[in-house]
This record gives C-alpha cells, structure tokens and sequence, in this order.
C-alpha cells in the first residue's frame, strides 16, 4: 500500500480510480475536498499525469505532446491556480505551419499567407473558399467535408489534408466531421483573416473567445506534469493513497453493481481493491474487455470495434541555444514522418539543464506494433537527427542525444461509425452498472483536452460525494456544460453545492 493510505475501513463511500491522469486526479482531488476515501491506481511506476505527463532525463523535461492551460471554463482555471499558484507562468503562443520548405503562421495571418503562397496560389485559395461558401455540402459528414466548408477545398489540400493524415494513418474522407468541429471549432477563413487584420478587442469574455485563436497562455514552471505531481502529493498527504505500477487485470461486478479491481504490479503480485463507486479513464475497449463476468456479446463487440491511434516522442538535445521561436511546429512535409515539434524550451525556460542548448519533441504518428512504434530507440534518435536536417532546423551534427517515450492510444479515433458503438456501450453500463462512472479522453472514448477531461471528471465526482445528478458526457469541448435546464443550487439532502449554469444555445 502506498504511502498515506487511509485505513478508514468503516467509511462508508470509497472510491475507487483507475488511471492518474488529469481526470483520475481531477476526480481524487476533489472527492478529496469532500473527505471521501479514494484508492487512485495507475499502471505507470513512476509518473503520474497520463498523456499530460513530464518526463525527466538527464535534467530535461519534455511533454508526451505540448498541454496548454488554457480553458473557457473559469472553474478549471480556479483549480489549476488553486493547485500551483505561482508555478504557473505565462506563456505566449506561437506555432506555424511548415509546407513547402516556408513557415505560415498559424492561426492565419493574412500577409504571412499572402506572400508565402504567391499571387496565383492566393487566387485559388479564394476563390475555392468562395465556392464552398456558395455551395457548402450540405450535413457534412466527413472531416474532409467539414474542413473544406469552413476554408475551402484547395486551402484543406494545403494545409489540412497531409498533417491530418499523418496523425491519423487514414483518410481524410474516412474521419468523422466530429474530430474538426470540436478541434478547430468557431474558427473559419473569414473568422481567420478578421481576428488576423483588426485589433481584438478587450475585456472579451473568456466564453465567447475561439481557444484556436488565443495568443497566450498558462504552463506550469517545470511542464504539466508539476501540476499533477502536487496533486498526487497532496492526496497523499490527507491520507489518500496513489499507488503506482498498479496495472488493472480484471473489474468484478455481481448483482449490476462494480465490487472490487484486481490489479497486478511488475513483479505479478495481484492485489484487490474494494469500494463502493469507480472511476474509469481506461480506454473504453480495454474497460469492456477486463469486465468479469463478460458483458453481453453486443457490449463486446462495440468495444472491439473503437480504434486507437498511438504516437511517440523522440526528445532530443540540440547544441544550440535556440533552433526556432515556436511552441510547436506542424509538420506538412509529406517527405518526412515527424509531424509536428515542440519547443519545450519555448514553453519555459526551466525544461532545459544547460540554457545554451534547446531541446525538442518530434512527434510521430504510428500504430502500434507498426514499423515506427517497433523500431529501436537508436534508429528513432537516427531518424529524429536526419529529418531536423532536412527540414534545415539544425546540423545533425548538432544533435547531442536524444530518448524516445512511446504512447499507446494517445488519440481515440473518429471513423464514421464510433458513435454507433460508443452509443451501445454508454446506454449498457448507464443502466447495467450504475456505480462506474466513465471520464476523460480514453475513458469516454473523447479527443479533448485536458480542461474536458477535467470537468468531467469534476461532475462524476460530485455526483458521488454530494448525491448530484450530473451527466458527463453532456460537457463539450470547451470543458462547458450543458444541460436542459438550470441545475438547483441545493443537492436532494438540502446541501449547497457548485452550480453550473447552462450554456446559451
């Protein structure tokens, strides 16, 4: 057992969390406010935060992708300050798109494209966005259908298709409209060149602003992980406990109700954890598939069909003391595998062991079990150090080492018929199980953000400790809430608690 573990075996309600990322600590943390016992077991052995994880080597961090906190929900915002205070810096945000050996800003800035692309090139742009805002298609339901919508077809080709694909492994055409509406959602090429040519206006309210277009905001001093690291610490402190290299191998139920997780440690050591109520940030199809007794065939099925995209990280040290002036960078050269890098350095100051050096995250986009995700660290370093010299970013020779983090089912996917099966499992486990409560990004089988996953997780949270009603899957992805109508301030025991307004519709 971890250290801090409660051993309030007569409390009533625990809690039982499967996964330390954002939303398994977002839940623990406040169960925790509520003083609800709660077990939090991550498969990692030695870092929490999920996705949103630091990883630390040779006295460098670096991001399993960049995290932005930044969120139009003023409640997330709260907790992040509540939890890091002044470890949060502010940072500005820059990120350009790379096609054609020439950087274009990113959110559009007029001139910037208008001399990148050419005259001619510009033209076409034009007019192909005059075409689809004449003749629109109509119920999109592709990627490639929504995308071209909002910035025309030829504009999509250019800038869309090849990252899109990239990170994706598939077609375009094969993708849901879902992923780009809430992705990039409020934002078109008119939207883009107005926010690009007049002044914005100030006192704007944090709800109306489109989050693709903001130009700063938080991180933590030394990346995302810090913020998760203090909330692991502080439910240790109040007698919670975290343990790691806990991997889940079976979720018993008897009777429609979740009893006890048995999770298994390196060394194959079984241990089983009881409560009252769980949490799950698993992935959905590894949920289902852990379930004993099976869940009906159906149930099954649907979860076998939900598919996963997997990435990796080859952080490396350049002998430079910058190599560019971005957050990130995406990658639309389709002659090269990486698809976009981070500046960690960019982020803050503090990711770095030596100031005069810099280090950066290629990302690539793989399955895994493919040839990327199964090739050594050494040839991947290889890889990482070439491309950084074709892109003419560095010498290669100036690339000192580097280290590879693989990240399985990094991206739930949006095919064309996800929701057919996530709508099967849902209905299944709402009523067959009403103790499992499903959040954050795999666990609701959701591409978002870490603001989203949080809410959700908030709302599962409270529904426990303070006998709410909320529905999670009713939050959208600017971590808002919807409902039909207000929720009361009173939960059904008379208690005062957080309310969440609709949103206007």
């Amino acid at each position: 057992m971890a250290a801090g573990a409660r051993t309030q075996a007569d409390t009533a309600t625990r809690v039982v969390v499967m996964g330390a990322g954002p939303a398994g600590l977002t839940a623990a943390y406040e169960l925790m406010k509520h003083d609800v016992p709660v077990v939090v077991l991550e498969q990692d052995p030695r870092f929490v935060g999920g996705i949103s994880r630091t990883v630390e080597h040779r006295g460098y961090r670096f991001d399993i992708g960049g995290h932005r906190f930044f969120s139009k929900s003023q409640e997330v915002e709260d907790l992040w300050t509540e939890v890091l205070g002044d470890e949060l810096l502010t940072c500005g945000r820059l990120s350009r798109i790379y096609y054609r050996g020439k950087y274009f800003d990113y959110p559009l800035k007029a001139t910037n494209a208008l001399l990148n692309l050419g005259p001619v090139e510009t033209v076409r742009c034009m007019s192909s966005y005059a075409w689809a805002r004449i003749r629109p298609v109509k119920n999109p339901k592709t990627l490639e259908e929504w995308v071209s919508n909002q910035f025309g077809h030829r504009l999509f080709s250019i800038f869309f298709k090849t990252y899109t694909e990239k990170v994706w492994g598939m077609s375009t055409s094969a993708l849901s409209a879902d992923w780009a509406a809430q992705r990039i959602k409020g934002l078109n090429l008119s939207e883009a060149i107005k926010n690009a040519l007049l002044p914005q206006k100030q006192g704007k309210q944090r709800g109306a602003v489109i989050t693709t277009l903001i130009d700063e905001f938080r991180y933590p001093r030394f990346g995302p992980g810090q913020m998760w690291e203090r909330v692991r610490d502080l439910l240790l402190a109040h007698g919670d406990e975290v343990a790691l290299g806990q991997s889940v191998e079976a979720i018993h139920h008897v009777d429609g109700r979740v009893t006890r997780v048995t999770a298994v440690d390196a060394s194959g050591e079984r241990r089983d954890v009881t409560g009252t109520h769980f949490i799950s940030t698993l992935p959905v199809r590894e949920l289902i598939n852990k379930m004993d007794p099976a869940l009906p065939e159906p149930v099954r099925q649907a979860a076998n069909s939900l598919k996963y995209r997997d990435f990796l990280t080859v952080a490396v040290v350049v002998n430079r003391e910058s190599v560019f002036p971005d957050n990130w960078i995406y990658i639309h050269d389709p002659t090269v595998k990486v698809g976009r890098i981070q500046g960690f350095k960019n982020w803050s100051p503090y990711m770095v062991a030596d100031p005069k050096t810099t280090c950066l995250g290629l990302e690539y986009f793989c399955f895994e079990g493919d040839g990327l995700w199964s090739a050594s660290d050494e040839a991947l370093v290889e890889l990482a150090r070439r491309e950084l010299a074709q892109l003419g970013m560095c010498q290669a020779e100036e690339v000192a080492w580097g280290v590879v983090v693989r990240q399985p089912k990094a991206y739930p996917v949006y095919d064309d018929v996800y929701k057919q099966h996530l709508s099967v499992i849902k209905e299944y486990l709402d009523t067959a199980l009403p103790n499992l409560s499903l959040v954050g990004r795999n666990g609701m089988h959701h591409y978002n953000n870490q603001d989203h996953s949080m809410m959700t997780a908030l709302l599962a949270a409270r529904n426990i400790a303070l006998g709410t009603h909320y529905d999670p899957w009713k939050v959208n992805t600017d971590a808002e809430y919807h409902e039909e109508s207000r929720i009361t301030d009173a939960d059904m025991s008379g208690r005062l608690v957080p309310t969440l307004a609709p949103v206007e519709k």
